[in-house]
């Protein structure tokens, strides 16, 4: 909740320099599932040449369903980082079903490792 201590980082999340923090939701009448609803995410990754985009988070089921749908919606490549989400699964099955259908979608499901792994081969390859 917006304001509240669980809203803020973890004390050991260490973030590059140049990152950007966009946030959502940021008043405590406001709810927001997409992190590119309500926000300027969409025209700063398109300004700034972003052709493709990483999601990992909280929950699978609602805001990184609802983040990935909108960033398809907005024209970006979507990978789901499946080993960076959990779903709340109110109905078992619940993060299941959203990964299958985002992947139906046309998003990419993959693991941080399967992305380093394909990254290493790439540079092999250079």
């Amino acid at each position: 909740m917006a304001g509240s201590p669980g809203a803020n980082f973890g004390a050991a999340l260490v973030l590059p320099v140049a990152a950007r923090v966009v946030s959502k939701a940021t008043t405590r009448e406001c709810d927001a599932y997409s992190g590119f609803q309500d926000t300027e995410l969409a025209r700063e990754l398109h300004a700034g040449g972003c052709a493709r985009v990483f999601i990992g988070g909280l929950a699978t089921d609602y805001c990184v369903r609802a983040t990935a749908l909108d960033a398809l919606r907005a024209r970006f490549r979507v990978v789901v980082l499946t080993d960076a989400v959990r779903a709340v699964d109110l109905q078992p099955g619940d993060g299941e079903r959203a990964l299958a259908q985002l992947q139906a979608q046309g998003v990419q499901l993959a693991t941080t490792a399967e992305l380093l792994a394909e990254d290493e081969r790439r540079g092999a390859a250079a």
